[in-house]
């Protein structure tokens, strides 16, 4: 009788390893993350401020709030061009659609006798049917997004001037009749349950009260709670994250922007994807409306300029390609992060305050540089 071999041929087979897989060492792997630019950024922009700003008072409780509400203001939209971004599309109408979002809150609240949370949602829907005709252009006639949304730049721009002098005979809003915007949002307990205010004033004013944080004169805390817009900042990164990572419709999104023919050869939806993307966008442009509006208590026709540029560099910084198909909403909040840093820190030091613009234009191209020069790396299996 003759002995049976210990290893089949088919466990010998199973045990082989793949020839089309390959190790990958846990350094590598880091650096082949599409954050990995943004978060040593954010480290470095930290130290340098640290060294120089360490005794102002930019890091005190007060401090970080100043600069953490500025990044999450950016943070928001900069969500929605991540992932606008990794779908392969952009959206340069972004700031126009925060001053239209922002016009279409105050005037139907002063004007129209609506209240502020029914004003809030008629924001929301307008912006994002708009949003959806945006992606239904780009997906139906096939002109790049950048063509389309460049002219919905202007359309909302003139929407925003137009209707409001129409309709007010003003472009800055904040008051009518004897309301104000502001006043409106303390009355109106749903508005300011989810837009207006801050979040933990009692604990910050009892840390102020045992002496842990700096107190006024009255013992209330010098920052007084969390920005709500924080909140949103966080919650929006955290929800992206997950849904980049964790769900079809992220793996969706990654296939479209890749290829989006192959993508629609797998069976994907390529057109609804890319109009929900739109449309995410647009809701992001308004949330930062009706955040902005609650926190300056006035609306303007020109509110929102440049901030396509700033949402689209602090993707690119966050590891987002401009061809599609690979980026991080993580690195883009991490890349607000360092404009919102930056951006206040430079008040804290002696450096003039014309030289932001300078350090954004440089940061963009330090990312891409760097984010190339990694993946290049990683590509040809080096460390």
């Amino acid at each position: 009788m003759s002995a049976v071999p210990l290893t089949s041929p088919v466990a010998a087979a199973a045990a082989a390893p793949d020839e089309r897989m390959r190790r990958v060492s846990g350094w590598r792997a880091v650096l082949g993350r599409p954050e990995f630019g943004s978060l040593s950024g954010a480290v470095l922009v930290f130290v340098l401020f640290g060294l120089t700003a360490g005794g102002s008072g930019m890091f005190s409780l007060e401090g970080v709030v100043n600069w953490a509400t500025v990044a999450a203001f950016l943070g928001v939209i900069a969500v929605g061009a991540a992932l606008l971004m990794i779908g392969g599309e952009f959206d340069l109408s972004i700031g126009s659609m925060i001053g239209f979002a922002g016009m279409m809150l105050a005037i139907p609240a002063l004007y129209w006798g609506w209240p502020l949370w029914a004003s809030a949602t008629f924001a929301f829907a307008l912006s994002m049917a708009l949003g959806a005709l945006n992606g239904y252009l780009v997906v139906k006639t096939g002109l790049p997004s950048f063509i389309v949304t460049l002219a919905f730049y202007f359309i909302l721009r003139g929407l925003s001037l137009a209707v409001s002098i129409m309709l007010t005979g003003k472009t800055i809003l904040s008051a009518n009749e004897g309301q104000s915007l502001r006043e409106l949002a303390q009355v109106d307990a749903l508005f300011a349950m989810l837009f207006s205010g801050h979040v933990g004033e009692g604990l910050f004013n009892q840390m102020a009260a045992w002496g842990w944080v700096a107190a006024r004169d009255d013992g209330t805390a010098l920052a007084i709670g969390i920005p709500k817009v924080i909140v949103w900042w966080l919650a929006l990164t955290l929800l992206g994250a997950i849904t980049l990572a964790r769900c079809r419709f992220g793996n969706w999104v990654l296939a479209v922007g890749g290829d989006a023919n192959a993508a629609k050869n797998c069976g994907i939806p390529v057109a609804r994807v890319k109009i929900t993307l739109f449309v995410l966008m647009a809701a992001c442009s308004t949330l930062f409306a009706v955040l902005q509006v609650a926190d300056a208590g006035s609306a303007a026709a020109d509110r929102g300029l440049q901030k396509e540029f700033e949402a689209i560099i602090a993707a690119v910084i966050g590891g987002c390609l401009l061809t599609g198909g690979y980026g991080s909403v993580i690195g883009a909040s991490l890349g607000a992060l360092i404009f919102g840093v930056v951006q206040i820190g430079i008040g804290y030091t002696s450096i003039d305050n014309n030289w932001y613009r300078v350090f954004l234009g440089g940061m963009l191209l330090a990312a891409v540089l760097f984010n190339n020069y990694i993946r290049r790396r990683v590509a040809l299996g080096r460390r």
